[in-house]
């Protein structure tokens, strides 16, 4: 899994006017929990927008005053009108422990579907799994050669080395759609 290096300060001073304080000066007011104590502290809105702004998950090393942590991102909130980002929760991690992360899926092949007519439809994006860090891939890797006209993939048809999904089990990642036109030429064909 790919590692992204964020530096932070500690910060003692919380609430409302701190944070208010904060943003104007670019920095976003973060906390750091799941390791005992949540740490609080703020990081460059600048370097916070490459981390968020991407396709990929990362795990994040921050280094607040010189101290490190793993963590992952778990949750940002926005401002409503600009769409800025005011608040980051990140969640700690340990090499010997399993957690939760949703890990993007890359679609691999060409399905017999598509060759008939057919049209791929991406259900889900992300999934959720847990596991340790060392078994965490990228992405999850699905194979849909096979996949004919109508025909679906399912989590619960899914499965990774080291990894438990955690999304439901019926839930559609990726299926074959048969298109109007392909139809239509099936209608006339008859």
């Amino acid at each position: 899994m790919k590692t992204f290096e964020l530096k932070g300060s500690l910060r003692t001073d919380l609430g409302k006017k701190a944070n208010k304080t904060l943003r104007k000066q670019e920095l976003i007011p973060c906390e750091l929990y799941g390791g005992g104590e949540n740490i609080h502290f703020a990081i460059d809105e600048k370097v916070f927008g490459k981390l968020l702004f991407t396709p990929e998950v990362y795990v994040v090393n921050v280094d607040v005053d010189g101290k490190k942590f793993s963590c992952i991102l778990r949750d940002v909130q926005y401002h409503p009108v600009n769409d800025k980002a005011l608040h980051a929760d990140f969640f700690q991690v340990f090499e010997d422990k399993p957690f939760e992360i949703e890990l993007p899926i890359r679609i691999e092949g060409f399905a017999k579907g598509i060759q008939a007519g057919g049209k791929l439809a991406i259900g889900l994006r992300k999934l959720k799994v847990r596991g340790l860090m060392a078994d965490l891939p990228e992405n999850l890797l699905i194979n849909v050669t096979e996949l004919g006209v109508g025909k679906s993939i399912q989590v619960g048809q899914l499965n990774y080395d080291n990894l438990e999904l955690l999304n439901a089990k019926n839930a559609v990642v990726v299926q074959v759609k048969l298109t109007r036109a392909a139809r239509a030429a099936a209608q006339a064909a008859k």
